[in-house]
């Protein structure tokens, strides 16, 4: 399972509108990729299409997609927002990261 924040929820909710995307039907596309200087990096994307190898969960009323593979790598992770001084964006926190970068966009096991 994949959570969603408060903050997060409600961040999505307004670039998937300003995208044109509808937050009540269509996915955010979570998933990992090789790459980042910690050598895996997350991805995250809005989505209308649903694949057989998804899996599908709803947190905080968001609809969230991942791969399989991606899957083994995020299972527990929540998903924040953080607007604060030190820059905007969403963080993943992630219990199976041994290793993040200064950045937190990319975490090894």
């Amino acid at each position: 399972m994949i959570k969603v924040s408060d903050t997060a929820k409600t961040k999505i909710a307004q670039l998937m509108s300003e995208e044109g995307f509808r937050p009540e039907i269509d996915f955010v596309r979570v998933g990992v990729k090789s790459g980042g200087c910690s050598g895996l990096s997350y991805e995250l994307k809005f989505d209308t299409t649903l694949s057989e190898e998804d899996k599908m969960f709803v947190d905080n009323l968001v609809k969230i997609i991942v791969d399989k593979k991606s899957f083994l790598y995020l299972v527990g992770t929540t998903l924040e927002y953080s607007g604060g001084l030190n820059g905007k964006g969403f963080v993943f926190n992630n219990p199976n990261a041994n290793r993040t970068c200064g950045c937190g966009e990319s975490f090894s096991l």
